[in-house]
């Protein structure tokens, strides 16, 4: 009866794995802030989108597709190409994993598709990479190595290095699948060093598992049993659940092949026990296959063909042939348990068909031997022997020692009823051997060695830590009593002069505060001050009293309003050190519209970029306003019509950047007409205050202002980098 080894999950290239489940997290956690700051409908949120669908494939593959969806449409969106091949892929390899091959063969067919229209060389190559191990899991070998080669010679071509541990590991995966150990081990050994050198350790758990599968398959049970340890100690460092799974699942089928059913039972329950495995449909058939298997050994067979049937319909519904020849051969052994010997037949050579075809070797050979057991106790032994015979020259050729022993037993007793009796005693003897080397002492010996090792390490490490905590603790004992007495007159001379600094220290720290309080609120007075000037106030309060005695009732009235609405925000905003971009903005919009109101001399326009949420950022209050005023002052000097001012903000690098912009005479001429040539008050106070707001959100800020003549145009240019905090929404 066939034992399942789960080996590690075909490694997929151009995806590098998380190397635990703390730092995916923590890349999770990242991206989704990144996400809700970057708003703007581009390929960088449309590569965000797919980076998250990557992250949550194998522990979360729900997320995964809907954050692979939401990259598919936004590239659509956009018109991104390559973004929308990469949602079909995230959707493939997610659906793969979830064993829907059909759905993720169409995804990758879109894939391929559009990789190919832009030329997208490695894009496909990651394409063809996926194939290879979809059809591997479906147990189509020759078509998975296939893929696997174009892959690879695609990679050749573009001069990617970084692959070819991937590609070596696939291939030899393929070659343990069709029994050639040979080549799989020389494989897997040159993917380890290479893993081993850039210590990859999802890759070096990959190649000792498989490692171990093979030297299962061969016999070798002490390195089977070794190399399982490694790749579960890994897995446990890292967190990885999948990979927990499968080795738990492979060293329960070391113990099943030695027939300790408890302990195999052991470690297929660990593994049943990890929840994330569900999402894999594949990696529960094997369980149940081997747990199916468990009680054929134990000659439970009513149970056994529960399980297998169980196995079959769903084995049958993903189209999982290669797990499904698993369960045909062991549903075939429950029938030969309760003697239904045809039914077995049947199930033994749909068996063989399907490995007829996919070239796995242990199961072929097993369905031959099954055949051949079916034959005899329908006593047509010379069918029986024709299947016996095919059975034990394939175990000879691919090394299978567990098949090479059976087929050896049964061609013993098919011999015998023929009446030849001297082929019988030569394959009894041939039996001997078998079994003396399947179940030898020195076999066994070795592999409580394995296991005694293992526990003794994680023991010794344990003790090591008890030791080490414990020595710590005689030292520090020890010291506090040589140093008792000593301390009590250290202690009050410690705490005499730790009084002494601490006090020293308060004081400092509050005549500091105080001194940057006091500084605080000298700049914030000037910037109020600078805000509201008396000449403004005053030609404002001139213009009002024109309106009234021109009897203007309504005019005067809309202007005092939003004189008063305006004296107000500014005052409001003036007692916070930060408030919302949005009221900063509609004091700004207020004061341009106050000045516009008598006889709408300026065009201004207020404009904030769509990556800009201003119910989101907030800034200091009062930064903005002054250029604007200086603008409205000094810029349009005998300049009586097409007067220009914009505002405009944008979000770039992670700075938000405001610039004023007007058409007057520019910043060179306005200083040739001042006399005294002294530097702007608000651009003074603005750049002191920034510096204050740098240390304090801990962030670029800065002021700068040039004549637009240098970019050939007129007017000036100021240009804000504004501190900013986001709003938790």
């Amino acid at each position: 009866m066939k034992i399942i080894n789960t080996s590690i999950i075909c490694l997929l290239c151009f995806l590098s794995f998380s190397r635990t489940v703390l730092s995916q997290n923590k890349k999770i956690d990242s991206l989704k802030k990144e996400l809700k700051i970057y708003t703007k409908k581009d390929t960088v949120r449309v590569k965000i989108l797919n980076h998250l669908a990557y992250y949550h494939y194998r522990n979360n593959p729900p997320q995964s597709l809907a954050y692979a969806e939401q990259a598919g449409k936004l590239a659509d969106e956009i018109k991104s190409i390559k973004g929308k091949a990469r949602s079909f892929y995230m959707k493939g390899i997610t659906h793969m994993e979830q064993a829907n091959f059909k759905t993720s063969i169409t995804n990758y067919e879109k894939a391929i598709e559009l990789y190919t229209s832009i030329d997208n060389l490695k894009g496909l190559a990651g394409c063809n990479n996926a194939l290879g191990v979809l059809n591997k899991y479906k147990g189509n070998q020759k078509l998975a190595l296939k893929y696997y080669k174009k892959a690879l010679a695609i990679d050749q071509k573009l001069g990617v290095k970084k692959n070819m541990p991937n590609y070596l590991y696939n291939i030899g995966s393929i070659y343990s699948d069709m029994g050639k150990h040979k080549e799989a081990l020389g494989n897997f050994r040159k993917a380890l060093k290479t893993y081993t050198s850039n210590n990859n350790e999802y890759g070096m758990l990959s190649c000792w598992n498989s490692m171990a599968i093979v030297y299962l398959d061969q016999g070798n049970y002490p390195l089977a049993i070794e190399y399982n340890h490694k790749s579960l100690d890994i897995a446990k460092k890292s967190k990885d659940s999948i990979s927990m799974f499968q080795s738990l699942n492979n060293i329960g089928n070391i113990y099943r092949q030695q027939q300790l059913y408890d302990k195999a039972l052991d470690f297929y329950k660990k593994a049943l026990a990890i929840k994330q495995a569900n999402h894999n449909s594949k990696s529960s058939t094997a369980i149940k296959n081997n747990i199916g298997g468990i009680y054929i050994d134990k000659k439970e067979f009513a149970n056994a063909i529960s399980y297998f049937k169980e196995t079959i319909t769903l084995s049958r519904e993903i189209k999982d042939n290669e797990h499904l020849a698993v369960s045909l051969n062991g549903l075939g052994f429950g029938y030969l348990g309760i003697k239904k010997y045809a039914e077995a037949l049947a199930s033994f050579k749909e068996a063989n068909k399907i490995t007829s075809v996919n070239q796995k070797q242990y199961e072929l050979v097993e369905s031959y031997i099954g055949m051949a057991c079916a034959y005899y106790y329908m006593k047509k032994y010379n069918q029986a022997l024709i299947n016996a015979e095919k059975g034990a020259q394939l175990a000879n050729t691919y090394k299978l020692l567990k098949h090479r022993r059976d087929a050896y037993e049964l061609l013993s007793k098919i011999n015998n009823e023929l009446g030849e009796h001297k082929k019988a005693l030569l394959s009894n003897q041939q039996l001997k051997i078998l079994n003396d080397s399947l179940f030898n002492k020195e076999n066994i010996q070795k592999i409580t060695e394995v296991e005694y090792e293992y526990k003794y390490k994680n023991e010794l490490e344990s003790a090591e830590k008890r030791e080490l905590r414990l020595t710590q603790t005689v030292k520090t004992t020890t010291n506090n009593l040589e140093k008792s007495q000593r301390n009590l007159l250290l202690g009050v001379i410690a705490f005499l002069v730790t009084t002494l600094i601490l006090g020293a220290t308060i004081f400092f720290l509050k005549l500091r505060n105080e001194k940057s309080k006091t500084q605080n609120i000298i700049i914030e007075q000037k910037l109020l001050r600078s805000q509201m000037t008396p000449h403004f106030i005053f030609n404002s309060l001139s213009v009002l009293q024109g309106m009234i005695l021109n009897k203007e009732e309504k005019k005067s009235v809309s202007y005092l309003s939003k004189f008063s609405k305006l004296l107000r925000i500014i005052l409001e905003n003036s007692r916070d050190k930060i408030v919302l971009l949005s009221q900063e903005l509609t004091a700004i919009k207020s004061y341009l519209a106050l000045q516009n109101l008598e006889n709408k001399t300026y065009q201004y326009t207020v404009f904030v970029e769509n990556t800009i949420d201003v119910s989101v950022f907030k800034i200091p209050p009062m930064l903005i306003q002054p250029f604007v005023e200086n603008a409205i002052e000094h810029a349009f000097v005998n300049q009586k019509e097409n007067r220009i001012i914009d505002v405009h903000l944008s979000y770039s690098n992670k700075n938000l950047i405001c610039t004023i912009t007007d058409n007057g005479i520019g910043v060179d001429s306005q200083k040739e007409n001042k006399k005294d040539n002294k530097k702007s008050l608000s651009t003074t106070i603005t750049s002191e205050r920034l510096k204050i707001l740098s240390k304090d959100f801990k962030m670029k800020s800065s002021v700068t202002v040039e004549d637009r003549k240098k970019y050939n145009e007129q007017g000036t240019l100021v240009t804000l980098i504004i501190p900013y905090k986001i709003q938790e929404v």
